[in-house]
């Protein structure tokens, strides 16, 4: 008597569980795509370089602390290394960022 009605319970958690998936299934294919998070600064440099477009190109915070830094210039030269394929022009801007960012820079990256 107890084993058709647990039968019938359980086909019916199994259906209700099923429809459930299928829909979120369905709104997650439906929403857009919005990408995360930019690997790479995307645009052309300023005149005098910023501690901002500095941040940027390294992908780190403004007021981030020295380890990250040097991990991303790290990170960020090895992609971009002349030696590798990479631009003279990209790794002394990249150079450069490092510097403003850790408070070596010309202006120190202030914009007076």
């Amino acid at each position: 008597m107890a084993t058709p009605l647990v039968a019938g319970a359980s086909l019916a958690v199994a259906a209700l569980g099923a429809r459930y998936a299928i829909q979120a299934w369905q709104a997650f294919k439906a929403r857009p795509f919005v990408p995360r998070a930019r690997r790479f600064y995307p645009g052309g440099f300023q005149q005098v370089m910023t501690r901002r477009e500095a941040a940027l190109i390294l992908g780190i915070r403004e007021h981030a602390v020295v380890e990250k830094i040097k991990e991303a210039h790290r990170r960020v030269m090895v992609a971009n290394h002349p030696d590798s394929g990479g631009s003279h022009y990209l790794a002394s801007k990249i150079n450069e960022a490092k510097d403003i960012m850790m408070g070596q820079g010309k202006n120190n990256g202030s914009a007076f």
